[in-house]
């Protein structure tokens, strides 16, 4: 069975390989771009790159109503585990971990990290998803970074890189990261959810076409990409 990865509009997705249904930062009530409700969505896994509200979403609800495995940082885990939620695997920046669907790594990110009751959420995370047939870079919410030279030599197929500006990285700086980060492919987040994060996603791939060797593929949420296997 081939990946596949569904968006959900900001930083939302999910991706389904082999038997296993992945959801990363599963922001679906609140965000007005999502096609979908929170309790439309099955998973076997969460994965939450950093504290904030916009990226916790619905994982406590989700995880709650499909007994999914929650995978974040240590202090985000902890706090998740005092919300009630009962499988959790923590992580921390540079550790990596074999599970059934893949193997997951955890990156720096640069960003903040409080949790939505201002509770401290730890650093930020982007990850690394070696799955099957393909090799996954999520970055989370971050600026740009020379590490991500170092990120690329881990063979990324798809990343998965905020435009949005403001908050995170605009498109000038995912031009250069995606030049450190060489993925075949790269997928466009975290923007036009806000006013204060508008950015037109065809200039976006224009660019990436026009200065980069890598193949933009710009999802509309609801949108599922599948990937080609290597």
């Amino acid at each position: 069975m081939a990946t596949t990865i569904r968006y959900f509009g900001h930083s939302a997705f999910e991706i389904k390989t082999g038997q296993h249904t992945l959801l990363l930062d599963p922001f679906i009530t609140g965000n007005e771009l999502s096609p979908v409700t929170a309790d439309e969505l099955d998973a076997d896994v969460i994965l939450v790159s950093h504290g904030h509200e916009d990226h916790v979403g619905d994982t406590i609800n989700i995880s709650k109503s499909t007994g999914a495995l929650v995978i974040a940082n240590f202090e985000i885990s902890t706090w998740f585990g005092k919300q009630g939620v009962e499988k959790i695997h923590s992580m921390h920046i540079g550790g990596q971990h074999q599970f059934e669907f893949g193997q997951v790594k955890l990156t720096i990110a640069h960003h903040g990290s409080m949790l939505p009751d201002g509770t401290y959420g730890g650093n930020p995370c982007g990850m690394i998803l070696k799955l099957s047939d393909t090799t996954i870079y999520f970055a989370g919410d971050t600026g740009l970074f020379y590490d991500m030279t170092f990120i690329g030599e881990e063979g990324i197929d798809i990343a998965i890189l905020p435009i949005g500006d403001n908050y995170t990285m605009g498109p000038d700086d995912s031009i250069r990261a995606i030049k450190m980060l060489s993925p075949q492919q790269v997928i466009p987040c975290h923007f036009n959810t806000w006013p204060v994060i508008a950015q037109d996603s065809d200039a976006w791939a224009k660019l990436v076409s026009d200065k980069t060797t890598s193949t933009p593929s710009v999802l509309t949420p609801g949108d599922t990409l599948t990937v080609e296997t290597r």
